[in-house]
């Protein structure tokens, strides 16, 4: 039995995973903390096989006033936290940091392949901020305290926050959407919660990069978006010249149809944690039930 503490009240990975490992009572025990008020310092550690760290600011702010508050949350807190795990006695700690440590260059018109060998470049404070959690921590790993960094892509699921909820809105409302041949590495919330599963259960420690079996081009996403709501979108090339254009100046674009990939073959495991395929993913997404394949 796996003794887990999940260190942030109500985070959308946390409560995901919490409900995730139910279906291994015998296996994990899960709790949960809230690091808010500060109450946190005074609980006992030393109970827990695996402190993991979901707690932090998780979206890019440009708002200068926030700058001092992210490496407080994302920098600091977790650093706190894994020297209060490690002092305690916890064997493992897992930190769930991001792909923005590598910058948010992601291009309708450049394809960005992240590799073992890319070195970090962050564009912003909350890509610095994580970065320098994770340099705080990998420093505090030894042979009875195993630290795990995971750098995921997008994540992506039932209740999640970020682009994806925009994309599906205008899956539902547009007649059209344009078929760019874009890339993108991203992960769905079951694959990262199998994923997190897995390294607790074999006791791992470094870095690493989970992401779904497949590329992700945005047009078909969004297609199967509109597919799960019964209805039918036409995919059209005819806005690509003007997207491209407008990809050098309007960063929406960019977002939506930008190219941002890590190299497959780092997201590699020993054991299978890709538990759906993106279609199958989205379906679940959109709360629409198709057959009776899934193990979920």
């Amino acid at each position: 039995m796996k003794k887990i503490l999940i260190t942030g009240a109500d985070s959308y990975i946390g409560t995901s995973f919490e409900k995730w490992v139910k279906k291994w009572p015998e296996d994990y025990s899960v709790e949960t903390v809230g690091m808010v008020d500060g109450t946190w310092k005074e609980k006992d550690f030393s109970v827990y096989d695996v402190v993991f760290h979901v707690a932090g600011i998780a979206h890019v702010s440009t708002d200068t006033k926030m700058e001092d508050l992210y490496y407080k949350v994302n920098r600091d807190l977790t650093i706190e936290t894994a020297k209060k795990a490690k002092t305690e006695g916890v064997k493992q700690f897992i930190f769930m940091s991001s792909i923005i440590v590598y910058g948010d260059s992601s291009h309708i018109n450049h394809k960005r392949v992240i590799d073992k060998n890319t070195v970090p470049t962050p564009s912003n404070f909350y890509g610095n901020s994580k970065l320098q959690a994770e340099e705080g921590i990998m420093p505090l790993m030894d042979d009875k305290f195993n630290v795990v960094v995971v750098r995921p892509p997008m994540i992506y699921g039932k209740g999640s926050k970020g682009n994806y909820p925009k994309l599906a809105k205008m899956a539902q409302k547009l007649p059209l959407f344009p078929d760019v041949d874009n890339e993108r590495s991203m992960l769905h919330i079951e694959n990262l919660c199998e994923f997190i599963r897995l390294v607790v259960k074999n006791e791992e420690s470094g870095l690493f990069f989970p992401q779904n079996r497949e590329y992700v081009k945005t047009a078909e996403m969004v297609r199967l978006v509109a597919e799960a709501h019964g209805k039918k979108l036409k995919i059209t090339k005819v806005f690509n010249p003007a997207l491209r254009v407008m990809g050098n100046f309007v960063g929406v674009v960019n977002k939506a149809f930008g190219n941002l990939v890590y190299e497959k073959s780092m997201s590699d495991y020993k054991e299978n944690y890709r538990v759906g395929d993106l279609r199958e993913s989205i379906m679940l997404t959109e709360m629409v039930t198709e057959g009776s394949g899934s193990n979920r």
